[in-house]
């Protein structure tokens, strides 16, 4: 294991489901979820403590079904309101999942919130949204996810802000790590963003190999595929587009899983 020194003792997650880590499970369905940024938290608290150093101090804002600006009009004055020195900022995904989504609008509330947070001092972390070529209906996203990543790369550039970058990582681009909801990431994709987001902030990973691809999976019968989608639009899109007609989020009357900074 690297033990590159992190900087950073006060780290605050603040975002929708990818940051709240829906689908990575580790201790079972009931009980809160891990993901990225706080497997993350513990690689930058173990290099610190192998160093002799406080352990990271994290919390994590982060509630599944937000959309953008909910999440930096409430969660970042929350987070800021604890005096981090590390940020992790990434939304806008579920509002680009609606076809009337207004990407230059999004960017500029996103730019916004960068500001106001480098303002105080504290780095950014930004992430890219994930390429879905070749991923059935979430394609037609595509055009619009490749527009918000370009500002957010030049947002990232005009405030010194660090981005995880998604869209490039190979091993995303394997369906077998993408969770059966075909939004969200499992258990394995969780890890290797977290390595990602090591190396987004200049840091060494853990595991060099952290974004190879999958070997070759075995073909599928068109039989198969087809089982396989009808499943996914019963127990995934019909909901979705049942909240979605309601008015309603998956977030809905959920708090923060952890929203006071503590050790880690």
């Amino acid at each position: 294991m690297t033990t590159d020194l992190p900087r950073w003792e006060r780290y605050v997650a603040v975002g929708d489901s990818f940051s709240e880590g829906l689908w990575d499970a580790p201790h079972g369905q009931d009980a809160p979820m891990r993901g990225w940024a706080d497997v993350l938290a513990g690689h930058l608290s173990v290099r610190r403590r192998a160093a002799g150093l406080a352990p990271l101090r994290y919390a994590n804002l982060a509630v599944r079904g937000k959309l953008l600006r909910p999440i930096v009009t409430e969660q970042v004055p929350a987070a800021l309101r604890m005096e981090p020195d590390l940020v992790s900022l990434v939304g806008g995904g579920n509002d680009i999942l609606r076809p009337a989504a207004d990407v230059d609008r999004l960017a500029r509330n996103l730019e916004a919130a960068v500001e106001r947070i480098r303002a105080t001092g504290a780095d950014v972390l930004l992430a890219t949204g994930m390429d879905v070529a070749g991923a059935g209906l979430m394609t037609a996203t595509r055009p619009r996810v490749a527009i918000f990543n370009a500002h957010l790369w030049s947002i990232a550039r005009r405030h010194g802000a660090y981005v995880v970058d998604l869209w490039g990582m190979r091993h995303l681009k394997d369906l077998r790590m993408w969770a059966p909801d075909r939004i969200h990431l499992t258990t394995e994709s969780h890890a290797r963003v977290a390595q990602g987001a090591l190396v987004a902030l200049g840091l060494t990973p853990d595991d060099a190999a952290w974004d190879e691809p999958l070997a070759p999976a075995p073909p599928v019968s068109r039989a198969a595929q087809a089982r396989a989608d009808a499943e996914w639009l019963r127990s995934h899109v019909y909901p979705w587009a049942t909240h979605r007609l309601h008015g309603t989020s998956s977030g809905d009357g959920r708090r923060a899983k952890r929203p006071e900074l503590t050790e880690v």
